[in-house]
């Protein structure tokens, strides 16, 4: 094998590797969610395999040479094939019924472990021929071999957050992986079989185009999920009357399917809406300016518009892809767009926009505006949690500098749970007055948790959603930047 050539599979290997680690992070998110807790599962479990498959690749490349490229063209050919089925058997363990942060770190093993182990397999046969390639120069071909293998692990990081998953999506850029590893069979080889080393075999091809039918045969399932980006997994199911937006199978929003464009007496569908909805129409005035960071289905932001005609708003997604399905799939948030939306992040407004869209992370918005609001809304979420960074004093406390009047936050927990104790530390902390009110828990324990914190009373609300009911939350530590939130366990 030419040294470059060498190189150049190990450069392609080390990319794939990376490119596997992070789509696997990604596919993960639609069934266990995204949370510090996931990413180290992910990273820990393919870096343990990385590491194993080197170990066992150097008792290979310790063969000779035609036994020792045997064994990685085999390997090569087997990674393509658990790397292009990662996805359909991640979700056959889903399907199984496995579940919590147990069943999440068993997911990961069953479904990434065996690939990240034998791509990385043959790295030590390919450094050992290219230091064997230029004799008396052993210490460069070395330092190229370790090069390589850095500049393409940077080279699968860029591969897969910039162009393969945003644009390409999950399923996609799993079979690419496996097709690329197909690509590097043919080149493995290990010259003419010496004592102790069996010739090649004759039907080397056919492995090679089965598991080729097999990556190709990954694609057949489809993707993941309708809309896919770099962020969110989003569906849009329409049933009993209604138009539901997911978001890596949480709920993000509903509408009723028949609301008309202009109508703003149909009351909200989620209960949790309901409330928030009601708690804003009691505590602001006729004309106020609410912040809303996370936009999620426009269902809170465009009910405000409508209900208050003086009112201005302004929504913080951090996802574009969000704001585009809404307006292609849920009529009446979409004409509320059309009719009072504008880029509020190129600055400036025109006629009746009423409506400022920001595309950018909550809390750099929060960290770098300089506009002032009455009220805010915080119902951001990454999968079924909020992002760590958005549950912390620091956050908190410059929302406090920027609002002059109440906070609103949707949180889903275990009732009691350590987020909303540790959320509810957190606005104890800065702002006098504090109510929480819970939802009924769903079938994994899970309810929403909303809480209200002002630096004036609140009044106690008339009524309250079906099955919800002001709670007490126990004392905690409040997150911080330093230790802050970790995800569901």
């Amino acid at each position: 094998m030419p040294f470059w050539t060498t190189i150049g599979l190990i450069l392609l290997l080390s990319t794939l590797g990376l490119t596997y680690e992070i789509a696997a992070g990604r596919v993960l998110a639609p069934y266990f969610g995204t949370s510090l807790l996931t990413w180290t599962a992910v990273i820990a479990t393919i870096l343990t395999g990385f590491s194993l498959g080197s170990a066992l690749g150097g008792f290979i490349a310790e063969r000779p040479r035609p036994a020792a490229a045997a064994a990685v063209r085999r390997a090569l050919i087997a990674t393509a094939v658990l790397m292009a089925l990662s996805p359909q058997v991640l979700g056959v363990i889903y399907a199984v019924g496995l579940r919590g942060t147990g069943g999440m770190l068993l997911a990961v093993l069953v479904a990434f472990f065996p690939a990240s182990v034998l791509v990385s397999l043959p790295s030590p046969f390919l450094a050992r021929i290219a230091v064997e390639a230029r004799p008396g120069r052993e210490g460069s071909s070395l330092g190229l071999v370790l090069s390589a293998g850095s500049l393409g692990a940077i080279g699968g990081a860029i591969v897969a957050g910039f162009v393969a998953l945003p644009v390409f999506g999950a399923v996609a850029t799993f079979a690419a992986c496996g097709a690329a590893a197909l690509l590097c069979v043919p080149f493995v080889r290990g010259g003419p079989a010496g004592p102790g080393g069996p010739p090649a075999p004759a039907g080397a091809a056919v492995p090679v185009i089965v598991a080729g039918l097999v990556v190709a045969a990954s694609l057949t399932g489809g993707p993941i999920c309708r809309y896919e980006s770099g962020m969110s997994c989003i569906d849009v199911v329409r049933q009993g009357g209604a138009v539901n937006l997911y978001s890596d199978r949480t709920q993000q929003a509903a509408e009723r399917t028949g609301q008309g464009t202009s109508d703003a007496s149909d009351p909200l569908i989620l209960p949790y809406t309901q409330w928030i909805w009601a708690r804003m129409e009691h505590d602001l005035g006729p004309a106020p300016n609410v912040l809303f960071v996370g936009g999620g289905g426009y269902t809170l932001p465009t009910q405000l518009l409508a209900a208050r005609p003086m009112a201005r708003a302004l929504a913080v997604e951090i996802d574009p892809l969000i704001t585009q399905v809404v307006r292609a799939q849920m009529p009446w948030a979409s004409a509320m767009i059309a009719r009072t939306g504008y880029d509020a992040a190129a600055g400036g407004t025109a006629g009746a926009a009423r409506l400022g869209i920001v595309h950018a992370d909550g809390r750099v918005f929060l960290n770098e505006t300089d506009q002032r609001f009455d009220a805010a809304v915080m119902d951001a979420f990454s999968s079924g949690s909020v992002p760590a960074h958005l549950v912390t004093q620091e956050t908190y406390a410059r929302l406090r500098q920027i609002v002059d009047g109440p906070v609103y936050v949707n949180l889903i927990d275990r009732p009691d749970g350590p987020l909303v104790r540790g959320m509810h530390a957190i606005l104890r902390g800065i702002y006098p007055h504090v109510e929480v009110v819970q939802g009924p828990p769903s079938s994994r324990g899970r309810a929403n948790l909303l809480l209200a914190a002002s630096p004036a009373p609140l009044t106690a609300l008339a009524s309250l959603p079906d099955g919800y009911a002001r709670v007490a939350v126990g004392d905690a530590r409040p997150f911080t930047d330093d230790r802050g939130w970790v995800g569901h366990r």
